[in-house]
């Protein structure tokens, strides 16, 4: 496994860019980058469950490994949900089972909030993220700035 790195900086006060990224209306506007009709069901709270859903109401399993609200938050991936089954057994799972995923905020000396993503992959799924990545973080930048 391998981890990536992805950051851009935002024109918008740290809080607000933490809103947009877990908020119940905008977490599926910018994420809609990796699969249409995503959302999330969780509170984000630290030790918590994490599902990761598509519009066929399938995704990840996860935990919400830590939360420093507006400033850090860690998902741990741990498997499959798929027609109500949790899966953490699969050959699949086993490629990639406990990879993060890890958001890193804070506020440049202009002002700007500079968001930060780490995650670990597979090489299958590298270019991949490579592409989508960008492309979600500008969403965020949109939603943050307009």
């Amino acid at each position: 496994m391998e981890r990536i790195y992805f950051k851009i900086e935002i024109d918008a006060p740290k809080e607000k860019v933490w809103d947009i990224l877990l908020g119940e209306t905008t977490y599926p506007l910018w994420t809609q980058v990796f699969a249409e009709g995503s959302r999330v069901v969780t509170t984000w709270e630290k030790g918590t469950k994490a599902l990761f859903l598509g519009a066929k109401d399938e995704g990840m399993v996860s935990k919400i490994a830590d939360h420093i609200p507006n400033e850090f938050i860690s998902i741990q991936h741990l498997g499959f949900y798929k027609d109500g089954v949790e899966d953490y057994d699969s050959e699949e799972v086993k490629k990639w089972g406990n990879a993060f995923e890890n958001y890193k905020i804070s506020t440049k000396e202009d002002g700007k909030s500079l968001l930060s993503v780490e995650m670990d992959t597979t090489e299958e799924y590298k270019s991949y993220f490579e592409e989508s990545w960008p492309k979600a973080l500008e969403k965020v930048r949109e939603l943050a700035e307009g």
